[in-house]
C-alpha cells in the first residue's frame, strides 16, 4: 500500500497493509488476548474480502478476532523490490526468495513466535480439515504465508519449520483465496463468533460424519415434502433419524471418513444402515 492510500475501515479495526502488523508495532497488542490472523501476501488489498462480511465480518468489527496483513513487496530486494528470482538449476517460472520472506516473517512474528502456528499454503501440504481448524482456533492466532509463482525457496520452509497446508488436490494462482478459506473455517470456531455454539457441534465433520439433510418451510415444495419424522415432534426419533442419515451420506460419499468413524466406534464399515 502506498503512502497516503486509504486503509479499509471495519468497525473497531482499521485493516491496512504494513511492514509491521498493527499488533506488533508495540509489545502489547491493540486488542489484548484477541485471536489474530497474520497474513503475509503480495496482495494485501485482497483482505479482508469475504471475511469482512456476514458473521465473520461482524465478529471482526466487534473485536472477537483481528486481521493483520503484511505486504511482502515492502521487504523486496533493490529498487524494484523484487521478491522472486529464477529457479536454481533452471526451469519455468519464478521462485519466492528465502531472504525476502525471512525478513517478512521475522518482522511479523515478533512477540508471536511459538504462539501462532506458521502456515504456508501449498498444494503439497497436509490437507486441511475440521480438526486442524479447531486446533488453530484454540491457539492465540495464526500466521499464514501466501505463495505465488512456482512457490518458495525450500530453505525457508526448513529454517522456520513451516507447516505446509493444502485445501485439496488442485492448483490456485496464489495462496490468498486458500488463506481466506482457512481463516473463515477457523474463526467461526472461536467462542461467541457464531452466537450459537450448538450449530458448530451439529455440523459436518464435528463428529467425524457429514451433516444430515436439512429442511425448512414450506412443508411441500414442487411436490417434494419435508420428511414426516421431522414434523412429528418426537425429538428422540428425530435425533435417531438425523444420525442415520448422516451415517448413510458419509458411507456413500466419503468412504474414507466412514471407515475412520467406524474404527473409532468399533463398528463394521460394511454393515447395512438402519434408516
Amino acid at each position: 500500500m502506498t503512502t497516503g492510500e486509504a486503509s479499509k475501515s471495519h468497525g473497531r479495526l482499521s485493516i491496512s497493509a504494513s511492514a509491521q502488523p498493527r499488533a506488533l508495532i508495540t509489545p502489547t497488542p491493540s486488542l489484548k488476548d484477541t485471536w489474530t490472523a497474520q497474513v503475509l501476501t503480495l496482495f494485501p488489498t485482497a483482505f479482508p474480502g469475504v471475511l469482512g462480511e456476514s458473521l465473520s465480518g461482524k465478529a471482526l468489527q466487534n473485536g472477537l478476532w483481528a486481521l493483520e496483513t503484511v505486504d511482502l513487496r515492502l521487504f523486496g530486494q533493490g529498487k524494484h523490490r523484487n521478491v522472486d528470482d529464477t529457479p536454481s538449476g533452471g526451469g519455468a517460472g519464478m521462485v519466492m526468495r528465502a531472504d525476502v520472506l525471512g525478513r517478512a516473517i521475522d518482522t511479523t512474528r515478533k512477540g508471536a513466535a511459538g504462539r501462532y502456528p506458521l502456515i504456508y499454503l501449498s498444494p503439497r501440504g497436509k490437507r486441511f480439515d475440521q480438526a486442524m481448524a479447531l486446533q488453530w482456533a484454540r491457539a492465540e492466532g495464526i500466521t499464514l504465508l501466501c505463495g505465488r509463482f512456482e512457490g518458495v525457496d525450500e530453505r525457508l520452509i526448513e529454517e522456520y519449520a513451516i507447516q505446509e497446508v493444502s485445501l485439496g488436490d488442485f492448483i490456485l494462482t496464489g495462496g490468498e483465496i486458500a488463506a481466506q478459506a482457512l481463516i473463515d473455517a477457523t474463526v467461526r470456531l472461536i467462542p461467541r463468533v457464531l452466537g450459537n455454539q450448538a450449530s458448530t457441534e451439529e455440523e459436518s465433520f464435528s463428529e467425524g460424519l457429514l451433516e444430515h439433510p436439512q429442511y425448512t418451510r414450506p412443508a411441500v415444495w414442487r411436490g417434494r415434502a419435508v420428511p414426516d419424522i421431522l414434523l412429528s415432534g418426537h425429538h428422540g426419533k428425530i435425533t435417531d433419524w438425523r444420525q442415520a442419515q448422516a451415517e448413510r451420506l458419509t458411507k456413500e460419499r466419503r468412504p474414507d471418513l466412514w471407515r475412520a468413524y467406524c474404527a473409532v466406534h468399533d463398528r463394521d464399515p460394511d454393515e447395512d444402515q438402519e434408516l
